[in-house]
């Protein structure tokens, strides 16, 4: 008999309070590994449904501008030399950096200016699954072009022109055909003519031209400011501008999932903690006659004290291990029932079962170590008076 047969042969002693504590904390822990493996999931896919609502860096060339003025006339500011940004390479580059996999989308643009007419409007080139990608918001009226011969308008350039679906117009001395009007997006997008990319490099002679490439990155993994590094290290020459605000907004939506999942999780793990410490407390009680034994046949205190904390460490760690494996697999049903995995599945590990095991097997004893320090102060003589 010794310090570490005893806390086993206490459980078997009392095996329905026994497997009835197992029970409530392992469902806690099971409740906490499930928000978890599910907040993981939601967070992910979360961040991914918000870069379909714009890019959040932004690359193009490094340019010099110069503010012009001559005797009283202000010119305004002026480029000094306009380059472009070659679309092949460029989009290798970024889709070459270590944090490759945070990298959403990659949509390149190249913008011109042209007229319909008498009215001079700005043009750009896109690539259209890109494009779309990054902006499903978009809505049209009529369908969005399928090929080189024609063009998408945004709502105002729609109304001061009269273009419509199904119009003809002419742009950099081509005809192309209106597929459709985009409803209105409070962007830039309403005050443009938007056209296959390769089509605008072609009427411009300028063939693999980009103006600037948008980049939806998912930063909930790794700071924005990682990825920016990364991206100036592989473009040198180049200006890669991380859209602060828009980042902001989604971290902030993705953190509010997790600090709600952390919160409720915290609220189990105390009232998982309380009833642990509150049966230990009892035990305690109920082994009065039991501590005055050991005691009376030379256990010291700090060995009684183990042996309660090591009774509450082993029912932790056994909680931890099936409670993990209950909560990984209730993730799966949760995120079914709720329609949020998409594709995206929690991913098993075993350090992180390990990990929980200890965590909550050191939870348990912290629990019991006010109901262990009361046990291990009662004297023999206190104790044996009940006999």
């Amino acid at each position: 008999m010794n310090i570490l047969t005893i806390p086993a042969r206490n459980i078997r002693r009392k095996p329905a309070k026994t497997l009835l504590l197992l029970l409530v904390f392992t469902l806690g822990v099971m409740s906490i590994v499930t928000l978890y493996q599910v907040s993981l999931v939601v967070g992910h896919n979360f961040e991914k449904k918000l870069t379909a609502f714009g890019a959040n860096i932004v690359i193009s060339p490094v340019r010099e501008t110069l503010n012009i003025g001559y005797g009283g006339f202000q010119m305004g500011e002026m480029l000094v030399d306009f380059t472009y940004l070659p679309e092949e390479e460029t989009v290798a580059a970024i889709r070459a950096i270590g944090l490759k996999d945070r990298i959403s989308a990659v949509a390149p643009k190249l913008v011109t200016m042209a007229r319909v007419g008498a009215e001079a409007v700005a043009v750009v080139g896109v690539r259209w699954p890109e494009e779309r990608g990054i902006k499903s918001y978009w809505a049209a009226v009529g369908r969005f072009p399928e090929h080189e011969g024609e063009v998408l308008v945004g709502s105002k350039v729609s109304a001061r022109m009269g273009l419509a679906e199904g119009s003809k117009t002419t742009l950099l001395g081509r005809e192309f055909t209106v597929s459709g009007t985009l409803y209105e997006t409070g962007s830039d997008d309403d005050t443009v003519i938007l056209m296959d990319l390769t089509a605008l490099q072609q009427l411009m002679d300028k063939p693999g031209a980009t103006s600037f490439i948008e980049v939806a990155a998912l930063c909930a993994g790794c700071p924005i400011e990682d990825i920016v590094a990364q991206l100036r290290g592989q473009l040198p020459g180049t200006e890669v501008k991380a859209l602060q605000h828009i980042v902001n907004q989604r971290m902030a939506s993705v953190h509010f999932i997790r600090n709600l999942a952390l919160a409720v999780s915290l609220v189990i793990l105390v009232t998982a903690g309380a009833m642990v410490g509150l049966s230990m407390l009892s035990a305690v009680n109920e082994r009065k006659k039991d501590i005055g034994i050991l005691r009376s046949l030379g256990f010291g205190k700090g060995q009684v004290f183990a042996i309660f904390c090591l009774e509450a460490g082993f029912i932790g760690m056994l909680a931890g291990l099936i409670g993990y494996l209950a909560g990984f697999a209730a993730s799966f049903k949760v995120l079914e029932l709720l329609a949020l995995g998409e594709g995206i599945t929690p991913s098993f590990s075993f350090v992180q079962l390990l990990a929980v095991s200890l965590f909550f097997g050191l939870v348990t004893v912290a629990a019991a170590l006010y109901p262990s320090w009361k046990g291990a102060g009662i004297e023999p003589s206190a104790a044996l008076v009940a006999l």
